[in-house]
């Protein structure tokens, strides 16, 4: 990894104009071939992770101390910043939240987003003054550290089913971004319409954008709606999941293999992660 004082500025950078993507990648296989395909920057995803680990991404199932773990892997995997998929905090109240936020700077990370999720079905969603302090809290902890950290608000308003997503995402992401948020972010909207109106509500705030699926758009077509930055969370580790489960079926239903056509050939993935080492044994012998 970079020196993470330079991966912050790089990342920070990277807000100030244009838009860019961040996929999300799961291990530090995925995240070393995202980064030689010239991406400027990643994120985690703790659902990607979470499934690897035999856990559903809800309830804080990834215990913190394991979460903490797999964000410091990626961190430390490659040079670009890396943006933490943070939940909500784990945590509770502003004080859980801060001290956690901490820990997770510690792991070498460049940014990290604040869920208002609450993970209870009755009350999916913290009240916007909580969600606010929570934000506040996260800010606190940044800005004690001295590091820089990009700190992002997210309202899950769509996630959770909101019965009005999009003003509710306004109303909450303008607070988290009056408390401290350096980014927003409402996992949800498709269409140019609620695009373009959460951009505008949100401005001059950089707005990330989640692509889970394929309504249409391209990065083009986003970065003219004013979107800053464009993750997909789980949906590369959905795609990998996608052809592994077809093929897996395809032969326990049909005992066929056809499953394993078009797959990418064994000395392709064995060949990048071969010159991968031969790079990275290079470079430490550079700098030694």
């Amino acid at each position: 990894m970079t020196d993470p004082a330079a991966a912050r500025a790089a990342f920070r950078r990277l807000h100030e104009g244009g838009c860019f993507v961040m996929p999300n990648p799961w291990d530090i296989g995925t995240a070393r071939y995202l980064a030689a395909m010239g991406f400027p920057a990643l994120a985690t995803t703790s659902s990607g992770f979470a499934f690897t680990r035999a856990l559903p991404d809800t309830d804080w199932a990834v215990p913190l101390d394991a979460m903490l773990a797999h964000i410091a892997e990626i961190a430390a995997a490659t040079d670009l910043p890396v943006n933490a998929d943070f939940e909500s905090g784990y945590a509770h109240d502003p004080e859980g939240v801060a001290r956690n936020v901490a820990a997770c700077i510690a792991t070498g990370i460049a940014g990290l987003s604040i869920e208002d999720a609450t993970g209870d079905p009755a009350r999916p969603l913290y009240d916007i003054r909580e969600g606010a302090e929570r934000i506040r809290a996260a800010r606190a902890a940044i800005d004690a550290s001295g590091t820089g950290v990009v700190l992002t608000g997210r309202a899950e308003c769509y996630l959770t089913g909101h019965p009005e997503p999009l003003p509710e995402a306004i109303r909450r992401l303008q607070a988290y971004a009056e408390a401290g948020a350096d980014v927003v972010y409402a996992p949800g909207p498709k269409r140019r319409e609620e695009i373009r109106t959460l951009v505008e509500a949100l401005a001059p705030v950089p707005v990330n954008i989640l692509m889970s699926t394929n309504p249409g758009l391209k990065v083009a077509d986003l970065e003219g709606l004013g979107v800053r930055r464009i993750s997909v969370g789980s949906s590369l580790a959905r795609a990998a999941w996608t052809g592994f489960i077809r093929a897996a079926r395809r032969i326990h239903d049909e005992g066929s293999f056809g499953g394993f056509d078009g797959s990418v050939g064994f000395s392709e993935i064995n060949g990048f992660f071969r010159q991968d080492l031969k790079n990275r044994d290079l470079k430490e012998r550079g700098g030694a």
